[in-house]
């Protein structure tokens, strides 16, 4: 895994998207493309997400953009850093911008996730040579497919579209996240701006192909037990409808609150966090997935009763 520093990388040449010129193209070009397409079609692999539940439903295509909105605490930054291992697991390039928490801090907590224990506890057997074995592996699987974009706290959006193409350019990254929207907007109510940076995302995705998982928060609700929908996403309205994809992430507040009354909950039925697809504008899918937390790991599983999935294992998740 590489980090990418503004003060070693002048991102300021990959401000302006690709000159206009290299835009228009006759209609035979296109016309070529599409019958060449027909007649030789391609057998790509689906990028998926690494639920054996969405593997059949929802795939990361290229030219898109991915919302994922929730609430504080409600798990984003960690399914999403879960999303992202398992990208890699099938060969794609990733670049983390969080503008939340430090690169040290966004490994460590992913660490944990591919290793599947909490390698921070004392009392684990042979601890020493399971975190050299852990981290030889997780180098070894993040090499020359996973980058970190070291800026915390707010950036201009110019920046975070400069930084996405350089990427995109420069290093053939697949797919970018971005921790979150609000720290790349000045303020919480400037809707044009949002709509501006949403907007410049969704053309940097198209232009290069690429994909863009944008992490956003919602509205506060008058009960932390109503599961959000699309509507509850704080900010401009467009933003949903700019995006391709939206995923709404709620952690299962209701079931937390009769745990601590000493209440009976059928842990088999009611999950911990809800992963709703709100919105597929290339597809059929919107539902919701159930996610049970693996609390040793980090990692979100869609068995009440299954174990840490495994990602520098040959197979599926």
């Amino acid at each position: 895994m590489e980090y990418l520093n503004s003060e070693e990388v002048d991102f300021a040449a990959y401000l302006k998207a690709t000159e206009t010129q290299e835009k228009i193209r006759e209609a035979k070009v296109y016309l070529e493309k599409l019958k060449n397409d027909l007649l030789n079609p391609k057998t790509t692999p689906k990028i998926t997400m690494p639920w054996q539940t969405t593997l059949n439903k929802f795939d990361f295509k290229a030219g898109e953009v991915t919302l994922y909105a929730g609430g504080n605490g409600g798990g984003k930054s960690l399914i999403t850093g879960q999303v992202a291992m398992g990208l890699v697991k099938q060969n794609q390039k990733v670049c983390l911008m969080s503008f939340e928490m430090k690169p040290e801090r966004t490994l460590e907590r992913m660490t944990r996730q591919f290793s599947g224990e909490n390698l921070s506890n004392p009392l684990l057997t042979n601890r020493k040579n399971m975190i050299v074995d852990y981290f030889n592996r997780l180098i070894k699987f993040t090499d020359k497919k996973m980058w970190l974009y070291d800026q915390q706290g707010t950036v201009t959006s110019e920046q975070v579209i400069a930084v996405a193409r350089y990427c995109a350019i420069e290093l053939g990254i697949n797919h970018i996240f971005i921790d979150s929207l609000m720290k790349c907007v000045k303020g919480e109510d400037d809707y044009n701006s949002q709509k501006y940076f949403v907007d410049e995302l969704t053309s940097l995705a198209r232009d290069h192909q690429v994909h863009v998982h944008l992490v956003h928060h919602i509205r506060k609700n008058e009960s932390d037990k109503v599961i959000p929908n699309k509507f509850d996403i704080r900010g401009a309205s467009a933003i949903t409808d700019m995006v391709d994809n939206v995923f709404i992430i709620y952690r299962n507040k209701a079931k937390e609150s009769q745990i601590r009354d000493g209440k009976v909950v059928d842990h088999e039925k009611h999950p911990d966090t809800y992963l709703n697809c709100e919105k597929q504008r290339n597809g059929e899918y919107e539902e919701s997935h159930y996610l049970w937390y693996h609390k040793d790991s980090q990692q979100f599983i869609d068995d009440p009763n299954g174990v840490p999935m495994a990602f520098d294992t040959a197979g599926a998740f």
